[in-house]
């Protein structure tokens, strides 16, 4: 008699990056392209831009509207990959009319929106809150 065991899918290896300057949102793009090179088996290439731009737009926005500093957190399953960005602001994200003549934006969020397959944001128990999306593999 064989006996089969159910086990939970691996989690990947986790990325976890913590950053207060612009420049640090380039280094969380090239870490969300990196993590999902690094998948097993590895994801079609426009899944890697995917993931790397949905990283840019909330890594921009929790400097710009989150208090100036966040932690990126990057986990995957065989069927998802997994973004959370934490931030110091209360504020929740809320969608804006975008700026198509004067450049102040408002793109970001409904582009998120678009691109992921779920989106939560949960207040955290300190002032703060973190953003939660989530990727098909």
């Amino acid at each position: 008699m064989t006996e089969t065991e159910t086990t939970q899918p691996p989690i990947a290896n986790r990325i976890v990056l913590a950053d207060d300057t612009f420049a640090g949102v380039s280094r969380a793009r090239d870490a969300a392209r990196a993590f999902v090179e690094g998948l097993i088996p590895a994801p079609e290439p426009e899944k890697g831009e995917t993931l790397a731009l949905v990283v840019s737009e909330l890594t921009t926005n929790a400097l710009r509207h989150g208090g100036g500093r966040y932690t990126l957190r990057l986990q995957a399953t065989a069927d998802w990959v997994d973004v959370a960005v934490s931030d110091v602001s209360p504020m929740l994200p809320r969608e804006r009319t975008p700026d198509l003549h004067g450049g102040a934006g408002g793109f970001g969020w409904h582009m998120i929106r678009r691109l992921v397959s779920d989106i939560s944001v949960t207040p955290t128990p300190r002032q703060g809150k973190i953003i939660r999306a989530r990727l098909p593999r």
